[in-house]
């Protein structure tokens, strides 16, 4: 019998109160999946480079460096009852692809996931990805074809460029401006978008989280 394609005792995309919206410690999250019945848990914390924006949702270095410390900690801890990985969800900016690159390589990642959320316009980034009404005004704005079209362009890039090994959320640019319609045009981004994930043999993620959406 062949094994199932999706381990359902697995949880590869955990956000905690580091970066700033979720709840909840580490070993928190770990004592969490162990009453679940997980075998594995893999924390995916922000990574973010030269976003400017009017609040902070990913981690500064130093929370890095607590995050890398405490996960270590938890892993020895736990060792015996529940498998732990490291890794980081990096958001693609491509003006400061190289500084996104010195970043990943100061620590060793158990899961690199690449997503797209902050968008340049000439006024700062825009949130691409929020349920915030002052965030869907500012897609409003810019232009929501616009901003669909740069998503799935821009992720292509970043699969491309990137050393990822998992494609997070990739549907998150439609969930909440409620006059998206996805057009011929953008079908054919997400067309390029899942060739370059398939010649990167990269996994395209299962987010649940988008139901609460809909």
């Amino acid at each position: 019998m062949q094994p199932p394609v999706i381990d359902i005792k697995v949880d590869g995309h955990v956000h905690t109160n580091l970066c700033n919206h979720a709840r909840g410690e580490m070993e928190e999250y770990v004592l969490s999946a162990l009453n679940q019945g997980l075998r594995k848990l893999i924390f995916l914390e922000h990574l973010e480079v030269g976003v400017t924006y009017f609040e902070s949702t990913w981690l500064t270095e130093d929370d890095f460096d607590f995050y890398h410390k405490e996960g270590k900690r938890l892993q020895h801890k736990y060792r015996d009852k529940i498998e732990i990985g490291l890794g980081v969800e990096v958001g693609y900016n491509p003006r400061f692809l190289g500084q996104i690159q010195e970043k990943l390589a100061l620590y060793t990642w158990e899961r690199i996931g690449i997503s797209y959320h902050f968008l340049e316009t000439d006024s700062g980034h825009l949130n691409m990805v929020s349920s915030k009404q002052i965030n869907i005004d500012a897609l409003d704005q810019y232009g929501v074809d616009e901003v669909v079209c740069r998503y799935y362009n821009d992720l292509r890039e970043a699969v491309e460029k990137l050393p990822g090994q998992v494609l997070c959320h990739f549907d998150a640019v439609l969930r909440h401006h409620p006059g998206i319609r996805l057009a011929p045009g953008h079908y054919l981004l997400i067309d390029k978008l899942l060739d370059a994930v398939a010649r990167k043999q990269m996994a395209l993620e299962v987010n649940t989280s988008g139901y609460r959406t809909k």
